[in-house]
């Protein structure tokens, strides 16, 4: 229960604007005939929704069972009929192929390392069909170098006081948030605390060409602001849009 209660916070915290800049990026960067969509580290649900009711047919991956069962809920709640499979991204074989995959909010940088990413990649062709489109994002180098270390964030309502602190990682640009939540449990008068480090690594954009390139996409273009805007040495993510053939 505990952690179902930290997953229901974490999810609120995400702001819901970001979830229509995305699906806004996915539409524009898919052709008529691709349908069948699968969202890859869907958490809660919100995106997968959201493109469903945009009219695809859309399955969503993620490694938490706390954050599909929210996502269910939610499904459920909006109407749509989604199927949420418990995976990991790194490992696709039950799945089908896809007309598109995407995997957005800086998911792949949850990776541990370059080996998981090229696995990851390898994973995503091999699930598109023959014309199919890969989109992602990942947090640029210097987002990650210059911009989170020593970052700091704090938020408090009635029931949910958050703490998050970023440090700079081990590994060259890599980062690590520790998040804490003070969440008041009605049922005891007290606030309970949830503490969770998230660790995301990021790489050279011209690294993450040669893996995509490796895996076998044919056409890899990457922007920023997604989409809207060329990259430059101050963009803080990095769009892309990988064509299977």
């Amino acid at each position: 229960m505990s952690y179902n209660i930290f997953a229901q916070v974490y999810d609120d915290l995400m702001d819901e604007e970001l979830y229509d800049q995305w699906v806004l990026f996915t539409k524009k960067n898919l052709v008529e005939h691709h349908q069948n969509v699968l969202d890859l580290a869907c958490g809660a649900g919100h995106l997968a929704i959201k493109m469903q009711q945009e009219g695809l047919k859309v399955t969503g991956l993620d490694l938490s069972a706390q954050m599909l069962e929210i996502a269910e809920k939610r499904s459920k709640e909006a109407g749509t009929v989604i199927p949420f499979v418990q995976g990991d991204m790194t490992d696709l074989t039950a799945l089908e192929q896809f007309d598109a995959v995407t995997c957005y909010c800086d998911s792949i940088c949850y990776l541990p390392d370059e080996e998981s990413v090229q696995t990851a990649f390898n994973q995503v062709y091999q699930h598109l069909t023959e014309d199919g489109v890969f989109l992602f994002d990942v947090h640029s180098v210097y987002q990650i170098d210059e911009i989170f270390p020593g970052y700091t964030f704090n938020d408090q309502t009635e029931e949910v006081s958050f703490l998050w602190k970023s440090f700079a990682g081990e590994y060259p640009h890599s980062i690590e948030h520790d998040l804490t939540f003070f969440v008041y449990q009605d049922e005891i008068d007290l606030y309970e605390r949830f503490d969770e480090t998230h660790k995301e690594r990021t790489y050279q954009l011209q690294t993450y060409v040669d893996m995509l390139k490796k895996a076998g996409f044919a056409s890899i273009e990457v922007s920023a602001e997604y989409g809207e805007e060329e990259i430059t040495e101050e963009s803080t993510r990095w769009f892309f849009v990988c064509h299977k053939k």
